[in-house]
């Protein structure tokens, strides 16, 4: 099993890293929030939750990095909740911040939690109702200071277009919508950052 990855910061998009270690490149699925804590570095060590899929045609695996142990160990929390699967689980802490998810679901922010896309009501209240002992339990809501406001900030504005839509198209969403939904958002908001237009479009897209 692998634990990390650490080396030098190939490839980043909004949606996925390439990291480069001793001659081997391993391209790993990322959050928002792991590209935050990322970006603008030229070495990176992401904390790595594997996902093998068998049957059918063709077997999977994918690498899914976090950019520290924390963030890993909510997404796993979430995989393991029922109708959660390991897509839905980035989206969430794509369109969420960990505190703000870890503060919704303590306390019982069903509302929060169904406005994550491919979220449902039912889906939300399970979350609920399955990790928030779990998530008091563990510690993990000291972590990510639950309860206080998120200082989230980045300042990426280049290509914020393509990348957006090319992140949303990752995360599993038709590139024509996700493009139209990108492009409503950045005419209003021409300065936007690209993790901002993905998450805002995580709230539009239908």
């Amino acid at each position: 099993m692998i634990e990390y990855i650490k080396g030098e910061l190939v490839e980043l998009s909004p949606a996925l890293a390439v990291i480069e270690a001793h001659g081997v490149g391993y391209a790993l699925s990322i959050s928002l929030n792991t590209y935050d804590g990322i970006q603008g570095k030229k070495e990176a060590k992401l904390f790595v939750h594997e996902a093998i899929q068998a049957g059918g045609r063709d077997d999977s695996y994918t690498l899914y990095g976090f950019a520290t142990k924390q963030e890993r160990e909510l997404y796993r929390m979430l995989i393991s909740v029922s109708g959660v699967g390991a897509n839905t689980a980035r989206t969430m802490l794509s369109s969420l911040s960990p505190n703000e998810l870890c503060t919704a679901i303590a306390n019982g922010d069903e509302k929060l939690i169904k406005s994550v896309k491919g979220i449902g009501l039912k889906t939300a209240q399970r979350v609920i109702v399955d990790l928030r002992d779990k998530i008091v339990n563990s510690g993990i809501a000291d972590e990510f200071h639950v309860g206080t406001p998120s200082t989230k900030t980045s300042g990426i504005n280049t290509a914020v277009r393509d990348e957006a839509v090319s992140a949303m198209t990752m995360l599993g969403f038709s590139p024509a919508p996700a493009a139209k939904v990108v492009a409503a958002i950045l005419t209003e908001q021409p300065d936007m950052a690209v993790e901002m237009v993905v998450k805002e479009a995580l709230k539009r897209i239908k």
